[in-house]
């Protein structure tokens, strides 16, 4: 049968299976017991996990979200240690975590723009290929409104350096902020999501 004939070439045409690995476990550093996801999971207590006190990403990215059903704040996790939920995020809002999916990285050119007004009006900020740990560096101290994503995966933050509420963009639209996750219109920096790798570039390290 047809089915059967594919078999052998079952592995390269879905990567997904091996590309992508997150292990959760129920306390801090790493302790007590573990669930491995290897692709999107919208409610981890139906999956039979009751509390996520620490993470390990072997092969990523992902993004986790505070409620089921891939809702409420975001958090971008890329490969590496995550003992405590302060490993993850600084926004001290909520230590929950209810729903993961993996993170497609498709592209090696990064293009963004992040526009004052809703319906991508008013002033705008555009990014090719860079990180920005601070708008205000960059010229650019308006609200951010709405987003075209023209190329590449993108984690956008509330405030300068990397810090506060996490908003994944992927390619495509956001006409107003709520599209995006936010329940204000501000963002002050952005990053790329490259690889399935750590990239230092992406850690924000203070002029000297």
């Amino acid at each position: 049968m047809a089915t059967d004939h594919q078999n052998p070439a079952t592995k390269q045409q879905q990567p997904g299976s091996s590309v992508f690995k997150l292990v959760i476990y129920e306390q801090e550093n790493f302790q007590g017991r573990c669930h491995e996801l290897t692709g999107p999971c919208n409610n981890l207590q139906d999956a039979g996990v009751e509390k996520v006190g620490s993470i390990l990403v072997l092969c990523g990215p992902w993004v986790g979200y505070e409620q089921p059903g891939c809702k409420g704040e975001q958090y971008v996790f890329e490969k590496g240690e995550y003992p405590r939920w302060d490993a993850w995020t600084n926004s001290r809002r909520s230590d929950c975590l209810f729903a993961f999916r993996p993170i497609k990285v498709d592209s090696q050119e990064h293009k963004i723009v992040l526009y004052e007004n809703p319906s991508f009006a008013g002033k705008k900020i555009e990014i090719i290929d860079d990180d920005v740990p601070s708008f205000h560096a960059h010229g650019y101290q308006e609200k951010v409104s709405s987003v075209r994503v023209q190329s590449g995966t993108w984690v956008a933050y509330q405030y300068p350096g990397y810090r506060g509420y996490q908003y994944l963009f992927e390619k495509g639209e956001y006409k107003e902020c709520a599209e995006f996750g936010a329940q204000v219109p501000q963002i002050q920096s952005v990053r790329r999501i490259r690889d399935m790798q750590w990239h230092q570039r992406g850690a924000f390290h203070p002029a000297n």
